[in-house]
């Protein structure tokens, strides 16, 4: 009776009414048994009759959600059990003490039979648009983890998300779309066990589809619903940050967690030798391989059908386009989310490099994916904190970075714009620190990026000085300035906005404490620039919105765009070369709303000429801690270092 119920497909464990189908692909790993453990850990194995193209399944009547289960496999150690790759959810937060023996796996977290009926109280997706999305980077336990307003037991989980206190300040931010750093299970790797930390960032997947444990009260399926669900009700997107260029197992050495034990030469891209390292992480998921490819499709349709999760980031997404040395733009990856009708219409975020040759493909991924755009970040760092004054490489990526983003393939093709990143300084700490202060990490300071592009102001770290501070404050609304007012998609890191420091440790990856949980306890510098930066935001939306629809596709060049002097004369090609005072004319059509942007990048006060045919309401001088609404006609005085955006209907 149970032969006709039992299928190869889907893989993983899927309850019916009867019962639940178990499936695996295992093509080198012919003696495997499936393990029911029951409430006291007892174990019952069964054998796994049926096969079928590698996959072994079978069914097992009277199963239920809430079974807890894993895979018995031999190898040279003994007998091992093993996750399933499909597992959507684990029963206890991954650990171990090294080394990851057989024996030792059989303590390690199991895979958890999953039922996802839940209420979603028929709350729409908030398909924000593209020229409105502002991206607000945040780690689930992180940013919450030291609220002072918050109830005790939701700090540093997914509920913390959506608790009243967090949903009031992302609605009074203005922000559109959480994108989370990985939520997926993850297992530290060896290196930080030996020394009793753990990966807080999280890039280091155990497995695919099932909620990372750490961040649950007590159901992390359930919890992570009910956040997605509230800040749906919210008018708030949820963008996953995954990873699939490479897994928890590592390289030659590393754990044996599934994939190693199941089809250790095609998982995981292979020299014959050793595991081929394209990402850093001592391995390389090879989707170039159908049943990797599977797997990453259906991880990918999982978290959009039963967590109506609104799109992803991927991590060293030029890894899900590589044929081994080679990214490919028609890979298979590409094409099949372009003809899946469910994953076509999420936001899709693409780190577009990885470490390994032919890595960097910034601007060369297909039509319906936007780009992190680091060239964008760079610049701009560069620019206002390095005394560099490329103007002509400012001006493009200002302009939307049209040299590798054609603005006829805008608003879906925007870049996405960013100044600070989960890895690198924050934003205080770029106007904070020369050098990076990563000697927490372990790693005698060798880690992390060495081109910070930062400036101190004359002080390393902390300091009372005022002159020092004011100049760090003007520094920020410099930076934020120029990144909401920007054609793309701003990214902000959640902590920027309220002035966190890391003290210096610009990659902070494995500090799971006040080095990287938000700081909450604002002073009243950072108490101004969380709101000046609330009502940027907003200033955004009501006018440089606009301006990014209109710039975009078939209209684009229905436009005026105009590069002057300060002294409103147009500027010429020597100007090009290193003009430190310049304006940024835009206007719609022939007679529509204008914008003008003041850029000084010179140590004195300059004094601008402003287009005539009527007042100008300033939206923001970032000389000024507020926005001080005011018009103004026919001249206007630029204090040093600093920026003035213009708006006149």
């Amino acid at each position: 009776m149970f032969a006709k119920l039992a299928q190869p497909y889907p893989l993983g464990a899927t309850l019916c009414d009867q019962g639940c189908n178990f499936s695996i692909h295992c093509p080198e790993s012919n003696n495997i048994q499936l393990i029911l453990f029951d409430e006291r850990n007892n174990k019952t194995v069964i054998e796994l009759e049926h096969q079928k193209m590698g996959i072994r399944y079978t069914f097992v009547h009277g199963v239920k959600a809430g079974q807890v289960y894993g895979y018995q496999v031999q190898d040279k150690s003994g007998t091992r059990l093993i996750l399933d790759p499909y597992a959507q959810a684990l029963n206890q937060i991954p650990h171990y003490t090294e080394p990851f023996s057989a024996e030792a796996s059989w303590a390690f977290a199991k895979s958890v039979v999953t039922n996802h009926d839940f209420d979603w109280q028929d709350t729409p997706r908030p398909q924000v648009p593209y020229e409105e999305t502002i991206l607000f980077e945040t780690h689930v336990k992180g940013f919450t983890k030291r609220h002072p307003e918050m109830n005790e037991q939701w700090r540093g989980t997914y509920l913390g998300l959506c608790q009243p206190e967090m949903l009031a300040f992302f609605k009074a931010q203005g922000i559109t779309s959480l994108q989370l750093m990985p939520v997926t299970s993850c297992m530290s790797e060896p290196h930080l066990l030996k020394m009793n930390k753990i990966n807080f960032w999280g890039y280091n997947t155990l497995c695919f589809m099932a909620p990372e444990p750490r961040y649950a009260v007590h159901d992390a399926v359930t919890e992570m619903k009910t956040m997605v669900r509230t800040l749906h009700q919210h008018g708030i997107e949820v963008i996953m940050d995954i990873v699939f260029n490479h897994t928890a197992e590592g390289g030659e050495g590393g754990p044996q967690f599934h994939f190693k034990c199941l089809d250790k030469s095609h998982y995981l891209l292979n020299s014959g030798k050793d595991y081929v390292n394209f990402t850093g992480c001592g391995n390389t998921f090879d989707l170039s391989y159908q049943p990797s490819l599977n797997i990453v499709l259906d991880t990918l349709r999982h978290w959009v059908t039963h967590y109506h999760i609104d799109g992803f980031r991927f991590d060293l997404a030029a890894t899900l386009g590589r044929r081994r040395e080679h990214f490919d733009i028609h890979g298979a990856f590409f094409k099949a989310i372009a003809q899946d009708p469910l994953l076509r219409q999420v936001k899709l975020i693409a780190e577009p490099w990885d470490v390994g040759p032919n890595g960097y493909q910034l601007g060369h991924f297909p039509r319906g994916w936007n780009e992190c755009n680091d060239k964008f970040r760079d610049t701009v760092k560069g620019y206002w904190l390095c005394n560099h004054n490329p103007i002509k490489e400012l001006a493009t990526r200002i302009m939307g970075s049209r040299d590798l983003f054609s603005a006829g393939c805008w608003p879906d093709k925007l870049p996405v714009n960013f100044v600070s990143y989960h890895d690198g300084f924050t934003l205080r700490d770029l106007v904070s620190y020369n050098h990076k202060h990563n000697l927490a990490n372990g790693e005698n300071n060798r880690d992390g990026h060495g081109d910070n592009r930062s400036n101190n102001q004359g002080i390393e770290g902390e300091t009372t000085r005022l002159s020092v501070q004011y100049k760090r404050e003007r520094q920020k609304r410099n930076l934020m300035a120029t990144l909401l007012f920007s054609f793309g998609i701003p990214h902000i890191l959640a902590v920027d906005s309220l002035s966190h420091t890391q003290r210096g440790n610009n990659n902070a990856y494995c500090q799971d404490n006040e080095i990287s949980w938000a700081d909450w306890q604002l002073s009243e510098e950072s108490e101004q620039f969380r709101d000046w930066l609330a009502q940027m935001i907003a200033a955004r939306k009501q006018w440089m919105s606009p301006f990014i629809r209109a710039f975009s596709g078939k209209d684009r060049g229905h436009h005026r765009i105009h590069w002057r002097r300060s002294n409103g004369q147009h500027m010429n090609a020597e100007d090009w070369q290193g003009l430190e005072a310049f304006a940024l004319y835009l206007g719609l059509y022939k007679d529509g709303e204008e914008l003008l942007f003041l850029i000084n990048h010179s140590s004195i006060p300059t004094r601008y000429r402003l287009p005539q045919g009527g007042k100008w309401s300033v939206i923001c001088d970032t000389s000024d801690s507020q926005l001080r609404p005011r018009q103004i006609q026919t001249t206007y005085m630029q204090s040093a270092k600093s920026l003035t955006i213009l708006h006149r209907a």
